[in-house]
């Protein structure tokens, strides 16, 4: 049957979510199963799961086993089930890595819904359908299963409830997420996200989930949780030490990268659809109300910032010199701030470039401040500090509103961003080149 696939996303933004167009697509899920010397449990397992998928999931499906260069029978056993079950379709990967192996098939998958589950099946199969509904309905880009939501019903030992809650509280904490559980093994992601977000995930091993939800969080993605039954399983493999400590690593680079700017989460940006408030009114820019708020929280911050300057520096220099000093160290904050929070420019692409024009801004703000306190002073008398501070307040009041009108119109002019309408898949990876696709 030929497959009728959704346009393509373009490489500027991504479009506003919709229902999938499910008379058109043959396939809609496809479950990835990674697995690593699972030639025991490898069978009951795909089997189980697609008995379940055939029995009660409404549209196309596909179960994909992703063999992590296992060295017991477990590629025999995945040829097999390949051979038997229509359905099911066995990779075999030369390299180990749950990140590695859930990037590679889902970057070569067409379905539109990506989902993955562990091998032991330890999350009840019944939480499956709620997991990738709103994905198919165009609610959210993502889906997690949640074993510490308050509505999940949880069997497992102590240590492992420890170290989970420990972590996602390291999460919070570190990397303010709020997603509440970023380990658990069944998420589900959109097709469309997918070819913006696996490509700039680094992790190959079990960050791979952490990293894939940070993100896509920061970048304002939608996540959707779903309370799971879950039962631990106590032979499992899983190297807890050596993960922990992989993961604290993941944490580290993953934090600085985003404090630095350095990844283009503006790829990943959603319009909020078909919302009545995000729609284009003749004659009003798009987006001037959310730049206000957010203008004037930075300027506030920032003046704040700027007469707490002033009053340090006046203790030691002249009125014009402190006011010189505040208003240039203020100005660089203001600007980078404005740049980031307000405008929504992140990267390091023309930062300088920004400063420089936010220092030109800066200087206006110089000549009505610098100006007011010659005035001030050409007055006569010896003007006390509380009055020195009003008319600053004053003057900044009329250069802020001429740094907003200069902000939006000159530094962070709104660009039509490039039609890249048909970009492929990602790239292919090294990985991607040691796979095989088991002949039917």
């Amino acid at each position: 049957m030929t497959t009728t696939q959704p346009p393509r996303t373009p490489l500027g933004s991504l479009p506003p979510r919709e229902h999938l167009r499910l008379g058109q697509i043959a396939t809609v899920l496809d479950v990835v199963v990674p697995v690593y010397n699972e030639e025991r449990d490898l069978e009951p397992c795909v089997r189980r799961l697609h008995e379940h998928l055939a029995r009660t999931f409404p549209y196309g499906f596909r179960i994909t086993i992703a063999d992590n260069a296992s060295t017991d029978r477990t590629p025999e056993v995945a040829a097999l089930l390949d051979d038997e079950i229509d359905e099911v379709t066995a990779v075999r990967l030369e390299q180990k890595g749950r990140g590695r192996a859930l990037r590679t098939v889902w970057s070569h998958s067409e379905a539109p819904v990506l989902a993955y589950m562990d091998v032991d099946l330890s999350t009840d199969l019944n939480a499956l359908l709620p997991l990738v509904a709103p994905l198919i309905s165009g609610h959210s880009d993502l889906a997690i299963g949640s074993r510490l939501s308050r509505s999940a019903r949880v069997v497992r030992g102590p240590k492992r409830e420890f170290i989970s809650r420990t972590y996602n509280l390291i999460l919070r904490g570190s990397l303010a997420a709020r997603f509440s559980d970023a380990q658990c093994g069944f998420k589900a992601i959109r097709g469309d996200v997918a070819v913006r977000l696996l490509p700039m995930i680094e992790d190959t091993g079990w960050f791979f989930d952490t990293e894939m939800l940070v993100l896509a969080e920061r970048a304002g993605l939608r996540i959707h949780e779903v309370p799971v039954d879950w039962v631990d399983d106590p032979a499992s493999t899983v190297q807890l030490v050596r993960t922990a400590a992989d993961d604290l690593k993941g944490v580290w680079r993953v934090g600085r990268a985003l404090a630095t700017g350095g990844l283009p989460l503006d790829r990943l940006a959603r319009p909020f659809g078909d919302d009545p408030r995000d729609r284009e009114l003749s004659g009003v820019p798009g987006g001037l109300a959310r730049q206000l708020v957010g203008f004037c929280a930075v300027g506030g911050l920032s003046t704040l910032l700027y007469l707490a300057l002033y009053s340090l520096f006046r203790l030691g220099v002249g009125p014009q010199l402190a006011n010189a000093g505040a208003l240039l160290v203020s100005a660089l904050a203001n600007t980078a701030a404005n740049r980031r929070l307000t405008f929504g420019v992140r990267g390091r692409d023309r930062a300088l470039r920004h400063q420089a024009q936010g220092l030109v801004v800066f200087a206006i703000g110089l000549a009505l401040t610098s100006g007011s306190l010659a005035a001030l002073d050409a007055a006569g008398g010896q003007a006390s500090h509380g009055t020195e501070l009003a008319v600053l307040v004053a003057a900044n009041l009329a250069a802020t509103v001429l740094r907003f009108l200069l902000f939006r119109a000159w530094v962070f002019p709104d660009r039509e961003r490039p039609d890249d309408v048909g970009a492929p898949r990602p790239h292919a990876t090294p990985e991607h080149n040691d796979l095989t696709r088991s002949a039917r």
